[in-house]
C-alpha cells in the first residue's frame, strides 16, 4: 500500500515522502498513529502543495537571514552579568542566552545555530561574535558587564 507520511519515522519514511509500505503496518500502525495517510490521488495533490509552499517559505527565510545577517554588523549588544572581582562569570553566556537577547534588544532573528561561538563566554569584556549562515558570514560586538 503506499502511504505519505505525516511524520518522521525511523528507519522506515520521512515526513511528505511517499512510500510503499505492508498493508498491515500502515492499517495497524502508522493509521492509527497518525504517521501517514493513504497515498490517494487528492492527497498526493495536496502534498505537492505544500511542498511548494514549504519550498517558498524556505526562499523567503533565506532572504531575511542574508538581510539580518547584514544587519547584525552594526549591533553593539551589551550584557550585563554577576561576576567576581576578576571579571570571571558565575556562569557562562551561551549560543541561546546570545540570540535571544539579539531578538529582544535589537529585534534581530538570528538562530543559535548560527552563531559561530566555539565555547561559552566566562569572562567580562569584548567580544568579537562571529555569524555564519548558508555560507555568508558576519559578526556583531558584544559587551559584557558586570553587574
Amino acid at each position: 500500500m503506499k502511504v505519505i507520511f505525516l511524520k518522521d519515522v525511523p528507519r522506515v519514511g520521512n515526513r511528505y515522502e511517499v512510500k510503499e509500505v505492508n498493508d498491515g503496518y500502515a492499517i495497524n500502525f502508522l493509521f492509527p498513529k497518525g504517521l501517514a495517510e493513504a497515498a490517494s490521488p487528492s492527497a498526493l495533490f495536496v502534498l505537492e502543495r505544500q511542498k511548494k509552499e514549504i519550498q517558498i517559505e524556505k526562499e523567503i527565510k533565506e532572504v531575511l537571514l542574508i538581510k539580518n545577517l547584514k544587519e547584525i554588523e552594526n549591533i553593539v549588544l551589551v550584557l550585563k552579568v554577576k561576576a567576581d572581582e576578576k571579571g570571571h562569570l558565575f556562569s557562562g553566556i551561551h549560543k541561546k542566552e546570545i540570540a535571544d537577547a539579539l531578538q529582544s534588544e535589537h529585534k534581530a532573528a538570528i538562530n543559535q545555530e548560527f552563531i559561530a561561538l566555539e565555547k561559552p563566554i566566562k569572562e567580562i569584556g569584548e567580544f568579537e561574535i562571529p555569524v555564519q549562515a548558508k555560507g555568508k558570514k558576519s559578526s556583531f560586538k558584544l559587551i559584557v558587564e558586570k553587574i
